[in-house]
């Protein structure tokens, strides 16, 4: 039997996920799990960073002081586009900023002053996003920051732990690829884009592919841990939408697939970058994958609206499970209003925010928990269905079956609705996919398998799936008229 440790960091919280190959099976298990959350100062909306790396430690102390376990390797995967920076002497210059920062306002605009829009997509092929590295790494510039100018090296967060953990500097490929500076056609960073903004080239790493032995742990980690010093860190497909791809059973086909949880990843996997006036016009986005694989994909909000109503639920006294909240959806009226998932991007008030949107279009406003939660599931399988049928428009062909990964596809009752909306056929799980993706890609730099379709195959003998048959009625398309004619 082999053991791979799994760091597996969501914008909500963190798991250590232990990943074991025994006899042709995967067993997943759960070590550590810890909250995830940001921290509002005067300055701006940051990261926890040093709390996640106290976590991390902690899971690597459960596996070896307490669990005595011979690792055959740990990697760790993480949210995409965030970054931190090191100095001359190797330390944080500042503690990496959240995505959902406010001075990533405006910056869409700021940098199409300097580099058109079109030219940015042809040199990247990725989504225009204003959270994206490229932006945030730019409103530093013109805020005149000192870490910036103090910088030596950009990390993004994986690669950052990566560091913590090994001392290695490097960047993994499928993060690297998020950011927006990356070309993927000529396999490097995007140095002419990033020097007509001014920005300093000299801090990126090294870029690594997916399965990469970056080496061991440092001596100080595996001692307070109770590891072997000889304990291998991997590169694996850092990115999470990446590692959860990887963990997408299907065999052969014509499918595409959701990564589904605080945001929603939805697409197909090509052999080459798509890159042209039609990708640009649909804002797709082409982040690389595993095996040589293309990402290409839509990033939709996700369970994030729906995580965002709990949170401020709670605050107000109510707590409410996920699955309480399924179950009043549920039971509440179908289509009392359609929203527009994207135009929710920043924390707080998520009820009201979203109360105050259906209110100025002229639409019924959700006044209880579960009518608000229905109206978020419905109009997150509407805006599926929209995706969906761009992504057959881009390609030239019709998709079959979707398959839905992650811990959104918990959620049965938005799984059903994906399939009335679309009418598609919907696979739903395995849960833990960006977990057991990063297992994979671990097993594949360990040689204990040998390619993409191997890993998917083990995905396939070692967890159960759910299948959701479409059942559309006039209803859902009435929805979806409705839906079309919304606001951006």
């Amino acid at each position: 039997m082999k053991h791979f440790l799994a760091f597996d960091l969501g914008a909500e919280s963190g798991r250590a996920m232990l990943g074991s190959i025994d006899q042709g099976r995967l067993g997943m298990e759960e070590l550590h799990r810890f909250p995830n959350e940001p921290v509002r100062l005067p300055t701006g909306l940051y990261w926890d960073t040093l709390r996640l790396w106290h976590e991390i430690q902690r899971g690597l102390a459960v596996a070896g002081r307490e669990r005595k376990l011979d690792l055959a390797g740990l990697g760790v995967d993480t949210w995409g586009v965030d970054f931190g920076l090191l100095g001359a002497d190797g330390a944080l210059v500042d503690n990496p900023r959240h995505y959902r920062d406010a001075r990533n306002n405006g910056m869409l605009e700021r940098t199409f002053a300097v580099v058109p829009r079109e030219e940015i997509f042809a040199a990247t092929g990725i989504q225009f996003m204003q959270l994206n590295s490229l932006y945030q790494w730019h409103a530093m510039k013109l805020a005149g920051s000192p870490a910036l100018a103090a910088a030596r090296t950009l990390l993004f967060m994986p690669d950052l732990f990566n560091y913590f953990l090994t001392g290695a500097r490097c960047s993994e490929l499928t993060i690297a690829s998020t950011s927006q500076f990356y070309d993927p056609r000529r396999g490097r960073w995007a140095t002419e884009l990033l020097e007509r903004l001014g920005l300093p080239v000299a801090v990126l790493p090294e870029i690594v592919a997916p399965a990469t032995r970056l080496g061991t742990l440092l001596d100080p980690v595996a001692e307070a841990a109770g590891l072997a010093p000889r304990t291998l860190v991997y590169a694996t497909a850092s990115h999470d939408t990446a590692a959860a791809v990887a963990a997408v059973p299907a065999e052969d086909g014509s499918w595409c697939y959701i990564s589904s949880g605080t945001w929603s990843l939805m697409g197909v996997e090509t052999d080459a970058a798509v890159i042209n006036e039609q990708s640009l016009a649909l804002n797709f986005t082409n982040e690389l994958g595993v095996g040589g694989t293309v990402r290409l994909l839509k990033n939709i909000a996700g369970l994030w609206l729906l995580q965002e109503c709990r949170r401020a639920w709670a605050l107000e006294g109510s707590e409410y499970s996920y699955e309480e909240l399924a179950r009043m959806a549920s039971q509440a009226p179908p289509f009392t209003a359609v929203l527009q998932p994207d135009a929710f991007l920043e924390p707080g008030g998520m009820p009201e925010k979203i109360a105050a949107w259906c209110r100025a279009g002229g639409q019924r406003v959700p006044d209880q928990p579960g009518i608000t939660c229905r109206v978020i599931l419905e109009s997150l399988a509407l805006r599926y269905r929209q995706v969906l049928e761009s992504l057959e428009g881009l390609l030239g062909r019709r998709l079959d079956v979707i398959h839905i990964v992650g811990g959104g596809s918990r959620n049965r009752l938005l799984n059903q609705f994906v399939a009335d909306a679309t009418g598609r056929p919907v696979i739903a799980g395995p849960a833990e996919a960006t977990a057991i993706g990063n297992v994979l890609v671990q097993a594949i730099g360990a040689g204990l398998l040998g390619s993409l379709a191997e890993a998917r195959q083990l995905v396939r003998r070692s967890f159960p799936v759910e299948r959701f048959t479409p059942s559309s009625t006039p209803a859902w398309e009435h929805a979806y008229e409705r839906f079309r004619c919304l606001r951006a």
